[in-house]
């Protein structure tokens, strides 16, 4: 009788388990529609027009004084978002960590994010400094939202089950975003059968985004379950999550060819994720294409990255993952490279352009994160892996920046996008000269066949 009670609870533990993966699954369903919608797709063009309206005869609209050109101001916005979002994190993180509370900054952070996503419906207008600071409000909090939600994984899989428990919320993530954007592109190319301006159907997509997070977020957050911390704060402190990160950095100093690698990787992704942020802008600015067109597109991209990523692992295993990282990271810089040469007006050949995106965009980031963990000291891996999100958020600032001083200087959208390829290309001469088999070996890791 005892040993069928064990098994019972054994059982009732893996079925609470997969309720609450179930649970976890739904807010990457519910957040990445922010991301995909709203960052992505029609954000970056309509704030761009917002702000023109409320240019002078110049370009230019002055926040808080301050001379920016129309163009340069959505990419300017993405960058202030990541910096609130660098200083917000480690103190949000040292808290969840000190309490065991994570729901509630979760909740705290997604109705935020949210909020801010829902009332961009009032963007009409010239009103860019709302369109501005409800950007900067909503980036940030996802950001802080989407490293909570990380951190639950170790909690709720066991060692065996996380691969597959990351790519199922993942895909869960690409499917919404797929889902919603057929949605969005009904409504935006059909908007005078609705009886709606175009601003009017971009600025309901745009607040969507928002109801579709923040009712899809009640699914985790029914779900997930607190857990109580043995982490302990920090007598006198009064930023631990910066001292937190700092000894982090510390401790990685003694393993200097992890910090090459990271180092490799945070040049490049900032590349990667520049281009993701700021391609609709190029096609809408630069080539004159419509939402329509572009909403194809970012579907396209969509669709091609699960493709490619499953590919470029079956190359990994021939290859190994550095090889195969180096290879996408040529094949970012030729597409950028085909990019600054493509006809405007053209719709047929940005197309092309997206699906070359596509086919590396999820391998290339998979595959570093697949590495970086190769290059985690044992027992070190939470604590490693945050480092990581947190200085990934902290340089991905540096690309929207040049792209707009690019912009500003030049006026030009194709020179804006050509100083990009300078993050694939110091990238692949950084990685290219990593050690990695030494580097594992460091770490204190046992060296794969393939690597």
């Amino acid at each position: 009788m005892g040993t069928d009670t064990v098994r019972a609870e054994s059982a009732d533990e893996a079925a609470d388990r997969r309720r609450e993966q179930r649970g976890w699954y739904f807010y990457d369903w519910a957040c990445s529609v922010y991301s995909t919608s709203v960052l992505t797709v029609f954000l970056g063009p309509y704030l761009t027009s917002v702000a023109k309206a409320a240019a002078d005869a110049d370009g230019f609209v002055h926040p808080l004084g301050i001379p920016v050109r129309a163009g340069s101001f959505f990419a300017y916005s993405v960058s202030l978002s990541v910096v609130v979002a660098v200083l917000v994190m480690p103190l949000v993180g040292a808290a969840a960590d000190r309490t065991g509370r994570k729901k509630p900054l979760l909740a705290a952070a997604a109705y935020t994010g949210a909020a801010a996503t829902t009332a961009m419906f009032f963007l009409g207008g010239d009103r860019y400094l709302l369109g501005g600071a409800l950007l900067v409000v909503a980036n940030a909090a996802q950001s802080v939202a989407m490293m909570l939600y990380n951190s639950y994984l170790p909690q709720i899989a066991p060692p065996e089950e996380r691969d597959a428990v990351s790519a199922r919320g993942w895909a869960f993530g690409y499917a919404a975003g797929a889902l919603v954007l057929v949605v969005n592109l009904v409504l935006y190319t059909g908007h005078d059968s609705f009886g709606l301006s175009e601003s009017a159907a971009v600025r309901i997509c745009l607040a969507s985004a928002g109801l579709w997070w923040g009712a899809f977020a009640l699914i985790p957050l029914r779900r997930l379950r607190d857990r109580r911390s043995a982490a302990k704060a920090t007598p006198g402190s009064t930023t631990p999550g910066f001292r937190q990160l700092a000894a982090t950095v510390r401790d990685m100093r003694r393993h200097p060819l992890t910090l090459a690698f990271l180092l490799a990787y945070l040049v490049y992704n900032d590349g990667i994720q520049t281009v993701i942020s700021q391609a609709s802008i190029y096609g809408s600015e630069e080539l004159g294409l419509g939402q329509s067109t572009l909403i194809g597109a970012v579907l396209l991209v969509q669709v091609l990255a699960v493709a490619g990523a499953l590919g470029m692992g079956r190359l990994a295993r021939i290859y190994g993952a550095k090889r195969t990282i180096l290879g996408s990271l040529v094949a970012w810089t030729v597409t950028l490279a085909a990019g600054y040469f493509l006809p405007a007006g053209a719709p047929v050949w940005f197309f092309v352009l997206a699906s070359g995106i596509g086919l590396v965009l999820g391998g290339s980031q998979a595959l570093s994160r697949s590495l970086f963990s190769h290059l985690v000291p044992p027992g070190k891996e939470a604590e490693y892996f945050s480092a990581y999100e947190m200085s990934d958020r902290g340089m991905s600032w540096l690309g929207p920046l040049l792209f707009g001083i690019t912009y500003q200087v030049t006026g030009s959208y194709r020179d804006a996008i050509i100083s990009l390829v300078a993050f694939f290309v110091i990238g692949f001469v950084l990685l290219a000269r990593v050690p990695v088999r030494r580097a594992i070996s460091d770490a204190g890791n046992p060296i794969p066949e393939r690597i």
